[in-house]
């Protein structure tokens, strides 16, 4: 897009270069030649002037009083019906040549040298020319920025838009001054928080259906084991045959559940905490210093976990946010092996949660300190899709916690997950 707009830019200074450069060159070459042509002319009309007034009064012609109106290297040929007056030495080849007529029949004639002519039309034709060049860097930086004002916004919306398609439901802060940009960007934002409620209702959803059709079904095996353990034949062979179809239902139920999480976890793939936790740590340490505080970052070396990379990378941002809106001091990133997992600490040195939110921080809605009360909701619900766990694990000063599946030795870097999508 950039290179579009910067060749079209400097395509269109082009034409208009040589639209404008070249009349302008060729008026300024003619302009030359036609004031030292007027000049000339000038010079031998006051010359005639001069020796009409010394025919008139029956003198002899003299040059010597129109010597001062020939230019240097000129030669002046005056010619009478007696005799040829030259003074002057030879101008050269291809001299400019301007005669006036006397009234006392005669002609003045002036012949200047066309060498210094040349000279003054290749000075204005050089000065043109650099003008046409300087216009043309002008709008070659003027294209480049404006190239990089247009294409580094549009390229920032795409990736943002990429992000929000993989699952990064974070509203972007940044604007671009430009309107058109501007409104994709809330239109964005717009769609990351309805797609974040989303997820979040639909997760809520799931947890509910599971609950109630487990709980049913709790009801009705402990109904039929009564049933089968009846004295009548007939009704106990009913009981264990509806019995023996509950187990049935209950194992639907679990590979259901089961291929809806593979489902969420599609997009997880093996991936480097420490690269993901460097680029992290990056974006938020200017808003950090901004506060003048500072973040601290200590990650083990290879570290490698299963998770989907926009989701973590969310789920980081929802931490840091609350460590940056509602802590205080530094704040650290760390992230280690665990028994099994991968395990990704967010601290702070602020004052932490107080003891009557502890059971409530995860709860969507709710929040001690004035805002929406959705994000850790929607960290939770992210870090289980793929199949983690996200826990406060010290309320002052505030410590959360990631658990994320280690990769495995044969994991690839980059390679998503082969999971299969359908129950068994």
């Amino acid at each position: 897009m950039r290179r579009r707009i910067l060749q079209a830019t400097l395509l269109a200074v082009a034409v208009t270069a040589v639209a404008l450069g070249l009349p302008l060159g060729f008026s300024a070459l003619k302009l030359v030649a036609d004031l030292t042509t007027a000049d000339l002319s000038t010079r031998a009309q006051q010359i005639a002037t001069l020796l009409d007034e010394q025919v008139a009064a029956q003198q002899p012609i003299d040059l010597t009083a129109a010597r001062i109106a020939v230019p240097d290297g000129a030669r002046l040929i005056v010619r009478t019906r007696q005799h040829d007056y030259i003074y002057g030495p030879d101008p050269g080849e291809n001299p400019l040549v301007e005669s006036v007529p006397m009234v006392q029949s005669g002609t003045v004639t002036i012949a200047a040298p066309s060498g210094p002519v040349r000279t003054q039309q290749v000075q204005v034709g050089s000065l043109v020319v650099l003008l046409v060049v300087l216009s043309a860097g002008t709008g070659m930086i003027v294209a480049s920025v404006t190239a990089r004002r247009l294409a580094d916004p549009l390229r920032h919306v795409a990736a943002r838009a990429a992000r929000l398609g993989a699952g990064d439901f974070r509203p972007d802060p940044q604007r671009h001054e430009v309107p058109e940009l501007d409104r994709v960007s809330d239109a964005l934002d717009a769609s990351g928080a309805a797609l974040a409620q989303l997820v979040q209702r639909e997760r809520d959803l799931v947890g509910d259906v599971s609950h109630q059709l487990r709980s049913r079904l709790t009801a009705m095996h402990l109904r039929l084991d009564a049933l089968a353990a009846t004295d009548d034949p007939a009704v106990a062979e009913e009981a264990t045959a509806a019995l023996e179809q509950a187990e049935r239902l209950s194992a639907v139920l679990d590979d259901l559940l089961a291929a809806a999480s593979a489902a969420r976890t599609r997009d997880a793939e093996p991936l480097d905490v420490s690269t993901l936790l460097t680029e992290v740590s990056a974006e938020w340490r200017e808003p950090l210093r901004a506060e003048g505080r500072t973040l601290r970052l200590r990650v083990e070396d290879g570290l490698l976990a299963r998770a989907t990379t926009a989701r973590l990378r969310e789920v980081l941002g929802v931490l840091l946010d609350n460590a940056l809106r509602h802590g205080t001091g530094t704040v650290t990133l760390t992230a280690r092996h665990g028994s099994g997992t991968a395990v990704i600490e967010v601290g702070d040195a602020g004052p932490g949660v107080p003891d009557e939110l502890v059971p409530y921080v995860f709860e969507r809605g709710f929040s001690g300190r004035g805002s929406t009360g959705v994000g850790l909701a929607l960290a939770r619900a992210l870090v289980e899709a793929d199949s983690g766990r996200l826990e406060l694990s010290k309320a002052r000063p505030a410590m959360f916690e990631v658990f994320l599946p280690l990769a495995r030795a044969d994991d690839i870097l980059g390679v998503p997950w082969n999971i299969e999508s359908t129950p068994r």
